[in-house]
C-alpha cells in the first residue's frame, strides 16, 4: 500500500459505504495502484466527452458534476464529496466521460488509473462484481433521483435531495446541526427549479425550523423533521441505514 495511504486516509475511505464493504484483498491491490491529485478551485477533474482515465476517490473537498448546454445552462446532478467513489461507468464501457466533474474549492483525490485497473481486473476477473455493486449502487439513487423529480412538488422534491445529501453522506455527524455546502443556485439547479420558487421553499423549511439557510451552504437543525417533510418511505429508510452503516454513524470498527 501506497505510504502517503495513512492509517486515518484508510479509515475514512473506509467509511465510504461501497469501499467499506469490499473484501480485503481487494481493498489491498486497489489501494496498491493509487496516486494523489490536487484540483484548485474551479479547475475540472475532467469533462463531458474526454476519454475514460479510470476510477478516483474524493479525500478532501467537493466536486460538482453537471452537464452544459451550448448555450451555457448548467445543469448540476450531484455534489460528491469525500470519501466518495466514482467513476466506474466508463471502467465498463470505455466510454468517454458522461459528464463534467469541476472543483467547488480545494479538492484532494485519490486517483486508480485506467490501464493499470484493467491490468488488475484481468488477472483477478472476480473484483468486477465489487465494481458492479458500487455502479449498481449509484443506478438506484439515480432512479430514486428520476422519480422524485417526474411525480413530486417543489417542496417534497428539494426536501428529498436535501436528505438524500445529508443522510448518504460519510461525514454527517450523528448528531447536531448538518451542514450541507450547497447554495440555494445549485440546489434549485439541481432540481430544475427556478431561484424564486427554491428560496421560496427554503424559507418555509427555514420558518418551521427544519434548516438554516446561510451563504453557499444550508444547515439542516432537524433532520427527522426534514425526513417527514420529505414523505420518505420505509424502503428508503431501509436504503439509507446501509448506507450509513458503513460510515462513522454506524460502522463499528474495522466506507463509491
Amino acid at each position: 500500500m501506497r505510504e502517503w495511504i495513512t492509517p486515518d486516509v484508510l479509515a475514512m475511505l473506509r467509511a465510504d459505504p461501497w469501499f467499506g464493504s469490499v473484501p480485503k484483498d481487494f481493498e489491498r491491490d486497489l489501494l496498491s495502484l493509487a496516486t494523489p491529485r490536487r484540483l484548485k478551485h474551479g479547475e475540472h477533474l475532467f469533462f463531458r466527452g474526454d476519454a475514460p482515465d479510470g476510477l478516483y476517490a474524493i479525500l478532501e473537498g467537493t466536486l460538482r458534476v453537471s452537464g452544459v448546454t451550448e448555450a451555457g445552462k448548467e445543469a448540476i446532478l450531484s455534489l460528491v464529496d469525500a470519501p466518495s467513489w466514482f467513476g466506474e461507468i466508463a471502467l465498463f464501457d470505455r466510454l468517454p466521460r458522461t459528464h463534467n466533474a469541476v472543483a467547488e474549492g480545494a479538492v484532494k483525490l485519490l486517483h486508480i488509473p485506467q490501464q493499470d485497473l484493467l491490468t488488475l481486473l484481468g488477472r483477478a476477473p472476480h473484483y468486477w462484481r465489487e465494481l458492479g455493486v458500487l455502479m449498481a449502487l449509484r443506478l438506484r439513487l439515480t432512479f430514486i433521483s428520476m422519480e422524485d423529480l417526474a411525480l413530486l412538488p417543489a417542496e417534497a422534491r428539494l426536501a428529498r435531495r436535501l436528505v438524500w445529501l445529508v443522510e448518504a453522506s460519510a461525514l454527517t455527524p450523528s448528531e447536531g446541526v448538518c451542514v450541507v455546502p450547497i447554495s440555494q443556485t445549485q440546489l434549485g439547479l439541481m432540481l430544475s427549479l427556478s431561484r424564486q420558487t427554491t428560496n421560496q421553499v427554503l424559507q418555509s423549511l427555514q420558518d418551521q425550523g427544519v434548516l438554516r439557510v446561510a451563504y453557499g451552504r444550508i444547515e439542516v437543525l432537524d433532520r427527522q423533521r426534514l425526513m417527514e417533510v420529505a414523505s420518505v418511505s420505509t424502503n428508503e429508510k431501509r436504503i439509507l441505514s446501509q448506507l450509513q452503516g458503513a460510515g462513522p454513524k454506524g460502522r463499528a470498527s474495522d466506507q463509491g
